[in-house]
């Protein structure tokens, strides 16, 4: 292992929300330990896991480790608990099923050096389906190779992929605690990271690298965010549109987010629900495929799904938001 910084006052808190994710959690702090940047500590919560997570991650020897567990509440008041723990300025987050490049805490601090008075930081990533990996594209973000700067209009660029995703992103502690974190009302997978992205780019600049060191998992089994609709407590999307006056493209923003929930809502067979998030919709906010999906039923939506997941067999990733 090439160890660019080491040092006993860690830069960095990597906060690792654990449930349930024992044929995981190792490779995942496996890639964090070989990190080529090494200032940095390891807190992960153990939130109730009722599997063998726990056991794994105690028999991983590392002074970097530090485990607390707590009854089960959710990945967001996991993430909260650990920032309280954290020794450092600096939160980096990781899902306990998802993987990072060894240069991902690199490119994190030089991001930092660069511009060191954002209140969000963040690196490009992919999504991966079983072997297939799609990276994910950014709207008006330069295509260079390894370009970083600064994010003119985070709302603009987060049209197609939002630029931050929770496995990429490292806030400032004192950001987190002057906005109260992330809103532990919301359920995982339904707008929680969404929810305190949005207030931290209302307020503050946003660093970003295009570079992509970052992997999202979709296929890891027992995903939370595979939760059946009706039992998710989705974002209020509504509190923010008084704030969209002074920033148009935040209107574009939530009326896709709204596209998004009122789609899964559809699907799971929630009309009223669905149309609800449909009516506040303006159509000049969505795409073409966008337009024509709000306009289709419920079984077609299904057909569609799985012709959606059957052409990821080939490579092929149709998405709504491209």
């Amino acid at each position: 292992m090439n160890n660019l910084t080491t040092s006993s006052n860690p830069l960095f808190s990597i906060i690792i929300p654990l449930y349930n994710k024992a044929n995981f959690v190792k490779s995942t702090i496996d890639q964090v330990l070989n990190q080529r940047f090494q200032n940095f500590e390891i807190i992960v919560i153990n939130d109730g896991s009722t599997d063998a997570s726990l056991d794994v991650v105690q028999n991983i020897k590392n002074d970097k480790i530090s485990i607390f567990t707590t009854k089960n509440q959710g990945v967001s008041a996991a993430r909260n608990f650990g920032v309280s723990k954290a020794r450092t300025d600096y939160m980096v987050f990781l899902d306990a099923d998802d993987s990072w490049l060894p240069n991902h805490l690199e490119n994190l601090k030089n991001l930092l050096d660069a511009f060191p008075d954002c209140g969000l930081y963040c690196t490009g990533y992919a999504k991966k389906i079983k072997s297939h990996v799609y990276p994910a594209s950014f709207n008006k973000v330069p295509n260079d190779v390894n370009w970083y700067g600064i994010i003119p209009d985070y709302f603009e660029s987060s049209i197609t992929n939002a630029i931050a995703w929770t496995s990429a992103s490292m806030v400032p502690k004192s950001v987190l605690l002057e906005l109260e974190g992330f809103d532990e009302g919301i359920t995982f997978g339904a707008g929680e990271d969404t929810d305190l992205w949005i207030r931290i780019a209302l307020k503050y600049p946003v660093a970003f690298n295009n570079d992509v060191t970052a992997i999202h998992n979709l296929h890891a089994e027992n995903r939370i965010s595979n939760t059946k609709t009706d039992l998710r407590t989705f974002i209020d999307l509504d509190k923010y549109d008084s704030f969209a006056k002074n920033h148009p493209s935040l209107k574009t923003y939530l009326d896709i987010n709204r596209f998004s929930i009122g789609i899964k809502y559809r699907l799971n067979g929630q009309h009223v629900l669905a149309e609800s998030y449909f009516q506040k919709i303006d159509p000049n906010s969505l795409n073409s495929k966008q337009r024509m999906l709000i306009k289709k039923n419920q079984q077609t939506l299904i057909v569609l799904k799985y012709l959606q997941k059957n052409l990821r067999k080939w490579r092929i990733n149709l998405s709504p938001f491209k």
